[in-house]
């Protein structure tokens, strides 16, 4: 996480990046586990020690040590005061623009949404100010800007605080506290991992395609799947654009079998998108059709077991599997 996200922050060129949480499963020795929420914060940190253009605007993330008492911003208001972590009015569209604006200038702003459901009130500054400038001025006015937050479903908040917006870089609220093995060489300040690079969890027999919290739902079903004698190479997409597509490529030619996993509606889903984009190279080597498995179209509901059966659970992801392979 902490490397991805430096990555990004590094990059420079780069238009605009919408930043939420994918679950990246070290595949090195593990040294020590980290929670999402820590390795965000180290990412951040290190980042404003590094670079003192980089700076940390958003509501409750100074004082408040990060909105909801995530504590993703924990402690770098101490650290670094109030000119470079900024506490900010319930104004998405307003903070959206001075980060903005701030990039055009030559800062690099990280600019948080409390939740990314609220970024729609700022999607004017996002696509058409941050995404499209470095492409309509030729190159000329670059946005080193990162938008980041907590996406998808939370826990009990119902249909205006659920949605997934799919993204390059986005974290899963329901992962900020979940540990995840970290080597020793992913710990290092210099470490990074390479943008648009898909990485396979586990080989065998029918590919299982996801991102974010779903990945680990992917090798949890892997796991039961194991046992009655199907082995499932599970891919974690780790950035949606770019899009690994040579690597999923490659394990349908070897598995002939598809199975996207996403939390997310299906229509137009990345789902959808991975069906479209094998389709071409790889259709002659599928023995059955693509299955896709989605959150369910309609609006989050509140009550906890509707909640519960609008999201895939492992034993639809057993089903789906199965279902592909015809056991």
């Amino acid at each position: 996480m902490a490397a991805s996200l430096r990555c990004f922050l590094r990059s420079g060129k780069r238009a605009v990046l919408v930043a939420v949480r994918r679950g990246i499963h070290s595949s090195s020795p593990a040294a020590v586990q980290v929670t999402v929420r820590d390795a965000l914060n180290q990412a951040m940190d290190e980042e404003l020690e590094r670079d003192e253009r980089v700076f940390l605007l958003g509501e409750e993330v100074a004082q408040y040590d990060g909105a909801y008492k995530l504590q993703v911003s924990r402690g770098l208001w101490k650290k670094y005061g109030d000119k470079r972590i900024i506490d900010t009015p319930i104004s998405e569209m307003g903070f959206a623009g001075i980060a903005v604006g701030a990039a055009m200038a030559g800062l690099r702003p990280i600019c948080e949404f409390m939740t990314f459901n609220f970024s729609m009130q700022a999607i004017d500054q996002v696509i058409n100010s941050a995404a499209k400038t470095y492409y309509m001025s030729a190159g000329l006015q670059p946005v080193p800007i990162v938008f980041r937050g907590p996406n998808g479903a939370s826990a009990g908040v119902a249909a205006q605080h659920s949605q997934c917006f799919a993204a390059v870089f986005l974290e899963n609220e329901l992962l900020y506290g979940v540990p995840f093995e970290m080597s020793d060489e992913s710990q290092s300040k210099d470490f990074t991992i390479p943008i648009g690079k898909a990485k396979v969890e586990r080989q065998s027999h029918v590919t299982l395609v996801s991102h974010s919290r779903f990945v680990g739902h992917c090798l949890d079903a892997a796991a039961v799947l194991a046992k009655e004698g199907v082995d499932c190479e599970v891919i974690n997409l780790r950035t949606i654009r770019p899009m690994d597509v040579e690597c999923i490529e490659g394990s349908v030619m070897k598995t002939n079998h598809l199975v996207t996993v996403e939390g997310g509606w299906p229509q137009f889903g990345v789902g959808a998108e991975i069906c479209a984009r094998i389709m071409e190279p790889a259709f002659n080597f599928l023995d059955a059709p693509v299955t896709r498995v989605t959150g369910v179209d309609i609006p989050m509901p509140y009550a906890k077991i509707l909640e519960e059966n609008s999201l895939p659970q492992v034993k639809d992801i057993i089903f789906s599997v199965k279902k592909t392979l015809n056991v």
